[in-house]
């Protein structure tokens, strides 16, 4: 594969010696509009690769936080159409920073992958984390997208034992997602000595960076999480920051706000751990 920009990014992250904030909204949540305000502003706020969640009806992997944002934005009228348009409009202004489309393949079975893969690519996706698509059915989608130039980043979990990893491994590029905790999004909190010891066991597999995400909401959980991974996901904290923000339903002016404060609150504890430490 060619580099890409997660590749570039993750290489400058290396150079600051520094982990990195990957973040993760919903596309649509809680509109179009406010939802591509937000996406425009995560990269100045301190988001260093931006993870855009697919509307699903049935998103089985996530908790009530994600559901309910999917929820918001498939009711006010998002679909994929819309999603590969939000990132065409993010790179109008934004050619840098890395986007990577989280979901589910039902949505992209619908859209036709051929079609789906080229129009991603040509939208500025850089890369696909589809969490009900396993190494058995690669030919499926993970193949046609990497032989496109696109990343197919897989998720490893508590649960990857030594036989299974070496195939969660095999096409992934990008990065690897580990998923610090045993269940749904947004629930329960990482232990950061386990967490540590499940990134060292992958990391004597892989060269590719390792990010931790599920359940970090705190910038001091951030940071703890970050030790020894190359990043760190935050996504039901910012979800919920949208939900608690908004008034009738409705987005209001703070809603970008408190979701772009929170991120920078993330972001600078990773910059600046010396300071984030003494809190």
């Amino acid at each position: 594969m060619t580099e890409t920009r997660i590749d570039r990014r993750f290489a400058a992250l290396k150079r600051e010696g520094r982990a990195g904030l990957v973040t993760f909204v919903t596309a649509g949540d809680p509109n179009y509009d406010t939802s591509l305000e937000i996406l425009k502003g995560l990269p100045g706020a301190g988001a260093d690769v931006i993870e855009l969640g697919m509307p699903f009806s049935d998103p089985m992997a996530d908790g009530p936080s994600i559901q309910a944002a999917s929820l918001r934005a498939l009711q006010g009228g998002q679909n994929m159409h819309k999603t590969l348009q939000m990132v065409r409009d993010f790179r109008a202004e934004d050619d840098e920073t890395p986007i990577v489309l989280m979901g589910y393949y039902n949505p992209i079975y619908v859209y036709g992958v051929d079609a789906f893969v080229q129009d991603a690519l040509s939208a500025g996706v850089d890369g696909l984390i589809v969490v009900d698509v396993p190494p058995e059915e690669d030919e499926e989608l993970c193949l046609p997208a990497m032989q496109a130039g696109l990343n197919f980043i897989r998720l490893a979990t508590p649960t990857t034992d030594e036989r299974r990893l070496p195939k969660v491994l095999a096409n992934t590029s990008g990065f690897v997602y580990y998923v610090s905790i045993a269940g749904i999004t947004g629930t329960g909190a990482p232990d950061a000595a386990k967490v540590q010891a499940h990134v060292g066991r992958i990391k004597a597999k892989t060269d590719l960076p390792v990010a931790v995400g599920f359940g970090i909401k705190t910038p001091e959980q951030a940071l703890a999480l970050s030790k020894g991974a190359e990043a760190v996901v935050v996504g039901s904290a910012l979800v919920n920051t949208i939900a608690q923000n908004l008034e009738d339903g409705r987005a209001v002016a703070r809603t970008r706000d408190e979701v772009l404060k929170l991120v920078g609150s993330l972001g600078e504890a990773l910059r600046q751990p010396e300071k984030a430490a003494a809190l």
